[in-house]
């Protein structure tokens, strides 16, 4: 017998560094967790690879995708279009896998309302300052770019209180361990096991 997957949504302001943590925790195959790989309209950064990151899509076709309401969500982001496919959440959950998955807050409220037994992750920077250091060092000639961001974190981290659990990466491996416990602790917890254990013991 097979629990169902659960699903762990992480948001952060760019360069809280997400994508890093989501990465190492996805190394280190926390007893088969996946990612729920997106589509988006943006281009390729260095070392990413279609089907492994993103799905990379023309804008064509991500519209297309959304007048066939085959996203639980999607959002504009820097211009850019990002979305979740439904059927490759709802595959991987009937399998019993867990899966993380990288959305912004637009997203993380629409995953919570079609899928209420989400938990949701918000990644804080130790402080603004610390970020704005860090998206330098990202784009170094790009200061209109890094305002902008600024700007954005500012408001997105007024919404951490609406997640279910907040994680200060100001430490990366402090931080790791932190979603690695929410995630092994919530495989324990009642609500999830019930059902199983209802089938084994015909409670």
């Amino acid at each position: 017998m097979k629990e169902k997957g659960q699903i762990f949504v992480i948001t952060a302001p760019s360069g809280a560094g997400k994508t890093t943590i989501i990465k190492n925790i996805l190394e280190k195959d926390v007893g088969g967790i996946g990612y729920s790989i997106s589509h988006t309209t943006r281009k390729p950064r260095k070392g990413e690879s279609h089907g492994l990151h993103y799905y990379f899509v023309d804008r064509e076709n991500f519209e297309r995708m959304i007048e066939a309401h085959e996203f639980v969500e999607w959002a504009v982001v820097y211009d850019q279009l990002y979305g979740t496919s439904i059927s490759s959440i709802n595959r991987e959950l009937s399998s019993g896998k867990d899966l993380l998955m990288d959305v912004d807050i637009q997203g993380s409220q629409e995953i919570k309302r079609q899928f209420p037994d989400s938990l949701s992750i918000f990644i804080l920077p130790p402080s603004l300052d610390i970020l704005k250091e860090r998206l330098q060092k990202r784009s170094p000639n790009d200061k209109m770019n890094i305002d902008l961001r600024l700007k954005k974190a500012a408001e997105e981290i007024q919404r951490c209180r609406d997640y279910d659990f907040i994680i200060i990466n100001d430490d990366l491996k402090k931080a790791i361990k932190e979603i690695e416990a929410i995630i092994v602790a919530q495989r324990a917890n009642k609500n999830r096991r019930l059902p199983l254990i209802k089938k084994m013991f015909r409670l």
